[in-house]
């Protein structure tokens, strides 16, 4: 629970940064969070998939706790859903493929980073 307390605050203080330093319908607070958590989890299992010797405590919290509550799928979704709702269909296709194919890419970059191409 903590983990996730940690996350989420996180993700309210730099989602609201970056929406406040934008302009434009596109969602980028949420984008940059979601982004920055496929990152961690992707250097977090790399560590782990490396040998790391994390308890399996530490990987509840940093994993489940934290990426859990930094990154949010249900934002993505509703901010999809206005969007969508607003006529606003091009945004909503870029914004869906954008977010999962970086996303994907910076999980595996995580795992690259730490694996140094290893996998």
């Amino acid at each position: 629970m903590a983990g996730s307390a940690l996350g989420g605050g996180c993700r309210f203080l730099v989602s609201k940064f970056i929406t406040d330093n934008t302009s434009g319908v596109f969602p980028w607070g949420t984008f940059a969070v979601n982004m920055a958590g496929c990152l961690i989890i992707g250097i977090l299992f790399g560590m782990i998939d490396r040998g790391a010797n994390i308890p399996p405590q530490m990987r509840a919290l940093l994993i489940t706790g934290f990426c859990g509550g930094f990154t949010t799928f249900s934002t993505f979704a509703h901010e999809n859903y206005l969007l969508f709702s607003d006529s606003r269909f091009w945004i909503v296709f870029i914004y869906a493929v954008v977010s999962f194919a970086v996303g994907l890419f910076l999980a595996w970059l995580g795992h690259f980073l730490v694996c140094g191409g290893r996998m």
